[in-house]
């Protein structure tokens, strides 16, 4: 019995394995089939991906996010509104044209733009009430940045906008501080209507930024804000929309699944903000960013602001702004002057860590320090050895979860960690005002990352020291990097400039003067170098090869100029008249009669035929010679006429030969052939030179 006992439980549990093991394969096979059973809603829900960079990118495998579909305005009865709320103050309304434009010129800003509004210099030419005072004075403002001089008064006008200003200029509060007048001025919100203010931004970084900002000043006319960004959990996020919020801050994806889900609606909509509008263009949300546009009444208030716009960006926001006001502080894309930059050039990549180690100490005995790494993978890494060597930072690139990064901004915020190793999705709207130092153990991808990257530091006139770390390899980025430490009126260092030398774009624009290609028509602008042979310059080789040749240069045309009167005409005539003097032999029907009573004067005769014209030279004998001849201009008959130069009258002061060579003296011409002073005059003008040369000597006569 014992023994049957022991085989039936052995039986029992073999079947309970089998058992087992038909359950784990048919669990596999369930799975593969429905890869996401068990997920909430909320994981399901993924709008931006990140890629090797930890830069946040449009995914292309998991989800697309479709633009929101066309609506047609007419059918919808939009009430009125009103947008200008703008009172000039009594002080600027003083101001004459040339004082305001001292006034930006000094505040560094370029308008352009139909009738802009004065800047203004404090608080008080805004004619904010005191409940919005209050906040500001509270958030520890004291004048306003030259952004918001002139974007606020703008904006309070009613107009649209495009802002450009540099990192830590304060543009964020110049568009919401307008935006909270805005909104107090229209009617409550009434249940299930949706927001008044959409401000649109790139990243969930800089969506909570900004959320955190909107919640700081609206609270004084206790007004809601939500943030909508991706990661975050849709129910949470459709549920306070649905309670109702004057203010959404949102990145598109998200609010385009809001949009569509009818959690909420933009028929409310007003007032809408693009912030960072360029990398939202980058990142591929064009035609998600011109959907919601689109899904806004055409008579709204739109600003778009951001730290760079390049024209085929910026073209494209034109599209959805009417009249806009452009202002520019400083140059487009230029680095923060608040921030001094140092560049380290180093042998090769594995000398970084031993330069950080050396460094890190100190950088954290100034303030909180964050290091830009390219790849998540390297930044773990590098977050990892910094760990065993004892210190204590922050980690945050794009694979991690948002709570996990909300968590680690936090503490970095309120110096519990103080180092943070992050990849670029920190680079843009992260506002940390304690950040003193940043290094970038890589560099940036482009020179716009690297400026909002350096602009983490240097906040709102805080001083800051970004310090980039180049190996020989970072050729490409060096020439960037030069230009923009020039912009920012920072120092360069030889070793830099002799890196980007080895770039061959930037040392072929180096050349040019660092300007481009640019045509310039007169004189060296062409390149034009004197050749010789053209009659810019006399030689040996001239006098020899040509009859007409002497020691001096022909004194009726000057030599070609390499400046502004040096034109291309002056040299084409130039090149004529040498091959006039090189080539030209002078010959008749026959040979000439030498006399002292011959004519002075020669010409084209009817016929075309050319005839010489005979001097005396200083001995008393007579000479016959071609280039004696004075052109003036053409008969009435169309041919070229000659008349004995003067001094008065002539442009070109008569010319003396030399004298024949003796009879014991042959002279070589340009065939090679010894002939006389006589046999050559004798020679066929038909055999010597051909037609082409004839039609030449005509050209010139004519550019004469």
């Amino acid at each position: 019995i014992f023994i049957f006992q022991n085989q039936a439980a052995k039986d029992m549990k073999k079947l309970e394995e089998k058992e087992k093991e038909k359950k784990s394969e048919a669990y596999f096979r369930y799975m593969a089939e429905n890869p996401t059973a068990g997920l909430t809603q909320e994981e399901e829900e993924e709008n931006i991906d990140y890629d090797s960079d930890g830069n946040p990118i449009p995914s292309t495998t998991k989800k697309i996010i479709m633009p929101l579909p066309p609506i047609d305005h007419s059918e919808i009865d939009y009430p009125p509104f009103e947008k200008n709320f703008y009172e000039e103050h009594e002080e600027l309304s003083s101001l004459t044209g040339t004082q305001v434009l001292e006034l930006r010129h000094k505040l560094n800003l370029r308008v352009s733009g139909a009738a802009p509004p004065k800047p203004c210099t404090s608080f008080a030419h805004f004619n904010f009430d005191e409940q919005l005072m209050h906040q500001i004075r509270k958030s520890e403002y004291t004048q306003p940045t030259p952004i918001q001089c002139q974007g606020v008064p703008i904006a309070l006008s009613g107009r649209d906008m495009i802002g450009i200003a540099k990192t830590g200029s304060g543009k964020t509060a110049a568009f919401i501080w307008p935006m909270l007048v805005h909104i107090m001025d229209q009617k409550e919100l009434e249940p299930g209507e949706g927001p008044i203010a959409v401000i649109v931004c790139p990243t969930r970084e800089l969506c909570q930024q900004i959320h955190a900002e909107c919640k700081r000043f609206g609270k004084a006319y206790s007004l809601r804000s939500v943030a909508v960004y991706g990661g975050g959990s849709m129910w949470e996020q459709a549920k306070a929309l649905q309670d109702g919020a004057e203010i959404v801050v949102c990145t598109p994806g998200r609010l385009i699944d809001h949009v569509k889900k009818k959690a909420t609606s933009l028929q409310r909509v007003t007032y809408l903000v693009f912030d960072e509008a360029d990398r939202m263009f980058d990142m591929g949300f064009e035609y998600q960013v011109r959907s919601i546009a689109s899904h806004v009444r055409p008579d709204r208030q739109t600003l778009l602001f951001s730290a760079t716009f390049r024209k085929k960006i910026e073209r494209l926001a034109r599209d959805i702004l009417v009249d806009p006001i452009r202002v520019v502080q400083g140059d487009i894309g230029e680095a923060n002057e608040d921030v001094t930059q140092v560049v380290e050039m180093l042998v090769s990549g594995s000398d970084k860590w031993g330069w950080l180690t050396r460094r890190l100490v100190e950088f954290t005995s100034t303030g909180s320090v964050l290091i830009f790494v390219t790849k998540k993978a390297n930044c773990e890494e590098l977050a990892t050895n910094l760990t065993q060597e004892g210190y204590s930072l922050g980690l945050l690139h794009g694979d991690m979860d948002q709570s996990e990064r909300n968590k680690v901004i936090s503490d970095f915020k309120k110096k519990n960690l103080p180092v943070l190793v992050a990849t670029d999705v920190a680079a843009r709207g992260l506002d940390i005002p304690s950040i003193r130092t940043v290094v970038n153990y890589d560099v940036a991808r482009d020179i716009d990352t690297h400026t909002h990257r350096i602009g983490r530091t240097g906040r709102a006139g805080e001083k800051g020291v970004a310090y980039t770390l180049l190996t020989n390899k970072d050729t490409s980025f060096a020439g960037d990097l030069v230009r923009n430490l020039e912009g920012a009126n920072q120092a360069v260092s030889k070793e830099l400039m002799d890196l980007a030398m080895q770039n061959p774009w930037f040392r072929k624009s180096r050349f040019k003067g660092g300007k481009g290609k640019k045509l310039n028509i007169g004189g060296g602008g062409l390149g034009y170098r004197e050749r010789p042979g053209l009659g810019a310059e006399s030689s040996d080789r001239s006098s020899t090869s040509s009859l007409l040749s002497s020691t001096s240069s022909y004194e009726g045309y000057s030599k070609p100029t390499t400046g502004a009167m040096g034109d291309r005409m002056s040299a084409m005539k130039q090149a004529f008249q040498a091959q006039y003097k090189s080539h030209f032999v002078a010959a008749s029907s026959g040979p000439p009669k030498l006399s002292a009573k011959s004519s002075g004067s020669s010409g084209w005769t009817s016929a075309g035929s050319l005839s010489s014209v005979p001097t005396e030279s200083a001995n008393g004998s007579e000479r016959s010679h071609s280039a004696t001849l004075s052109m003036v201009g053409f008969t009435s008959a169309g041919s070229l006429s000659s008349v004995a130069p003067t001094s008065q009258t002539s442009s070109l002061q008569s010319y003396t030969p030399p004298a024949p060579p003796s009879q014991r003296e042959s002279s070589r011409d340009r065939h090679g052939d010894d002939r006389g002073w006589d046999d050559m005059m004798q020679r066929d003008w038909s055999e010597t030179q051909p037609a082409t040369l004839r039609t030449k000597l005509l050209l010139y006569g004519l550019l004469l």
